[in-house]
């Protein structure tokens, strides 16, 4: 549901309820793989899944829709804000992470981690199933 409405938000304005509704579907479609299948195989970590529904889902939506007369400046306007914001992004989180890894580590034990943070740290499990 939240991958559709992140994809639909650029086109807002210019499509109809059909139009909606399959950019919903197949946004659904995608980002699924996207937040399953793609973030296992590339074995990054992202519990909440925004990479797969707003990196996936958003970004490329944006300026894909516009009139027809000014469709190409809305793309590469949009194309230089998307990539501006990753290039920016990348750069402060790598100098986040950085710091805090000199400071106090970013990695918990591989044992720590298989057994799960909620035992190993706070010694509770926080489902009991």
């Amino acid at each position: 549901m939240v991958a559709g409405l992140v994809a639909i938000t650029p086109a807002a304005g210019t499509v109809g309820p059909m139009g909606a509704l399959i950019i919903g579907l197949a946004a659904g479609v995608i980002c699924f793989f996207c937040a399953t299948s793609l973030k296992r195989k590339l074995g990054y970590d992202d519990s909440l899944d925004a990479f797969g529904v707003h990196g996936i889902g958003g970004a490329p939506a944006l300026g894909g829709f516009g009139t027809v007369t000014d469709i190409g400046a809305q793309v590469w306007i949009q194309f230089k804000g998307v990539a501006f914001t990753v290039v920016y992004t990348a750069i402060v989180t790598f100098i986040i992470l950085k710091v805090l890894d000199a400071v106090m580590g970013l990695r918990v034990t591989d044992e720590e981690e298989s057994v799960g943070l909620d035992l190993a740290q706070h010694n509770e499990r926080g489902y009991n199933l």
